[in-house]
């Protein structure tokens, strides 16, 4: 039995992995989009399912007016005293000098909850995790922030221990054990004792094409005490530019039963236009910063290593000991809105699905039109992430807009600055039509273009719904329409999939940490409260057979497979 990676596919970024017992966990970061904190289960570290969003409720975490990609950056998932610690940081700045954010804990004593409230422990940095180490004391470790523009701004990792019975940091004893490489950016880290020696595995290079994982050891918690590994670094594609794998870095590594090692860390499958270079630019990233899943070796010094070399491998393979288990064949989702209550699925962003965003059962998802998808505050749009290059989206809406301020249909997002959509609006004569909205650039240099403009379709009069789809096609992807149950109408406009891409959003946007959605969507600026009734959502994955074509060849040829 083999590890096909990535383990977990789309945006399912900075993995934090533990075992207990007999079950793997891994928790991923989040950012802007809510609930916060995907939880995914395994027992054979091949087959991964969903199993908990963690911070569901704004008493967890409160994200409303966030910058994209703020949010929940890096939670830190591990087990000690018969329960489960999460630390989670809410990062309130993402451009400038400034990275104000707040560590939180919460504990609960099974993985699908209750969490406790959260415990504020300090605004020093990101990436926090917790140490429990072997002689009862826990520790916070953490990237450290530093604004000032004479310094560098990634200011080492701090180690800082937390008192258990007041549930707070003791900040006298706060220093730096390890001040990162001259590849500089040091963050991600996660603290193990091995053998008598405390190991430090940490990211560098930032996460793009330059990404990387080092690994520290020591024989204390002194000051600067920690030895980087030689002939590392210990993961990297910065000099495999050719690996299916890119970017990967920023994990945590846990040991099986039979005594086996394996690294969790994220990853990105970027693609290239065919009139483009395969390495300038390396790529695009639709499916935004994923999991994968490496073996670990320990050579004669002691030291962990990659199996295969430090760019890692696309197959892997699984424990001795694994007993396969069972999970989905793909992600394919068909939502009837049957349920009152989201499926597991469904985002909404920064802030949790409310009856002022709008309701969801009995067969139906009614949406009420708020704010413009560049709106921070208030925005009425659930979404799924794009977890395969090649899927289509397809959905039915019943709309009566106001105005051509009012608005509902299908989007393909990435962030406040970066999507599209097809929808239904009104013209300046009040006929309902359709058109495809798409902004591909910052607020203050982007550009919003209508394609349809005057030109846009009329739906017929006595129709009642209109059913929209999206045809993602890795490079590209286009929308089609159709009225109840006509047929599908091409609209002839095909759009650019990298513009959704972490790869394009990092060229202007200090925030590029998340992926592509899937989603529904309904807009009124007008304040009016349009509402749209989306009857169903159907995202249904297209399979291998499409994802192994010949534009994927300049791939090394053990990677040909997706």
């Amino acid at each position: 039995m083999q590890i096909k990676n990535p383990i977990l596919p789309g945006f399912n970024s900075d993995p934090s992995i533990i075992r207990v017992e007999d079950t793997y966990y891994i928790a991923t970061s989040t950012f802007e989009w809510f609930p916060g904190v995907r939880i995914h289960a395994s027992q054979d570290l091949v087959h991964w399912n969903l199993v908990t969003n963690v911070l569901d409720t704004v008493k967890l975490v409160d994200m409303k007016g966030n910058p994209s990609s703020g949010g929940i950056w890096a939670p830190d998932l591990s087990y000690a005293d018969g329960k489960f610690w999460l630390i989670y940081t809410d990062v309130k700045i993402t451009d400038g000098a400034f990275k104000d954010m707040k560590n939180y804990l919460t504990t609960a004593e099974q993985i699908e909850g209750p969490w406790s409230a959260p415990t504020l422990v300090n605004g020093v940095g990101f990436d926090a995790s917790m140490f429990h180490d072997e002689d009862g004391r826990k520790y916070l470790v953490q990237q450290t922030w530093d604004h000032r523009e004479y310094h560098h701004p990634f200011d080492g990792i701090t180690l800082t221990e937390f008192d258990v019975e007041t549930m707070k940091l003791k900040p006298a004893t706060a220093r730096t054990i390890f001040e990162g490489t001259a590849v500089k950016l040091v963050e991600g880290p996660h603290l193990y004792k091995l053998n008598g020696e405390y190991f430090l595995f940490a990211a560098e290079g930032g996460t793009i094409f330059t990404h990387q994982e080092v690994v520290a050891r020591s024989k204390s918690l002194d000051v600067k005490s920690f030895v980087v590994e030689p002939d590392g670094p210990f993961l990297t594609n910065f000099d495999t530019p050719n690996s299916y794998l890119q970017k990967q870095g920023h994990g945590a590594l846990v040991n099986t039963p039979g005594g086996e090692w394996y690294y969790a860390s994220l990853t990105a499958r970027p693609w290239n236009h065919d009139n483009e270079s395969a390495t300038d630019p390396r790529g695009w990233s639709t499916l935004g910063r994923e999991t994968s899943l490496q073996k670990v070796y320990w050579d004669e010094q002691g030291w962990p290593r990659v199996e295969g070399g430090h760019g890692g491998k696309t197959f892997v393979d699984a424990p001795k000991d694994a007993i396969e288990t069972e999970a989905p064949a793909d992600h394919s989702q068909h939502d009837d809105f049957v349920s009152e209550k989201l499926d597991l699925n469904w985002n909404t962003l920064r802030v949790p699905f409310t009856e002022k965003m709008g309701t969801t059962g009995n067969g139906s998802l009614k949406l009420i039109g708020q704010g413009s998808l560049a709106n921070p505050f208030d925005l009425s749009l659930i979404a799924r992430r794009w977890q395969a290059f090649y899927f289509d989206a397809e959905t039915k809406v019943k709309f009566d807009p106001y105005s051509y301020q009012a608005m509902a249909g299908l989007t393909n997002y990435y962030n406040h600055s970066h999507w599209s959509w097809i929808f239904v609006t009104k013209n300046d004569e009040g006929a309902p039509v359709i058109e495809i909205g798409e902004n591909k650039g910052g607020l203050r240099n982007g550009s919003y273009s209508s394609y349809f403009k005057d030109d846009a379709p009329i739906i017929p009069v006595g129709t009642e719904w209109v059913r929209f789809k999206t045809e993602v096609r890795k490079e590209s992807y286009t929308y089609l329409y159709a009225f109840d149950d006509g047929d599908w109408i091409e609209t002839g406009i095909t759009l650019d999939a990298a513009v959704l891409s972490d790869d394009y959003v990092v060229r202007e946007y200090g925030g590029f940490f998340t992926g592509a959605y899937v989603g529904l969507a309904a807009v009124d600026y007008s304040g009016y409260d349009s509402t749209a009734e989306f009857d169903f959502f159907d995202y249904k994955e297209l399979g291998d057979y499409l994802e192994a074509d010949e534009s994927f060849s300049w791939r090394a040829a053990e990677t040909r497979y997706f």
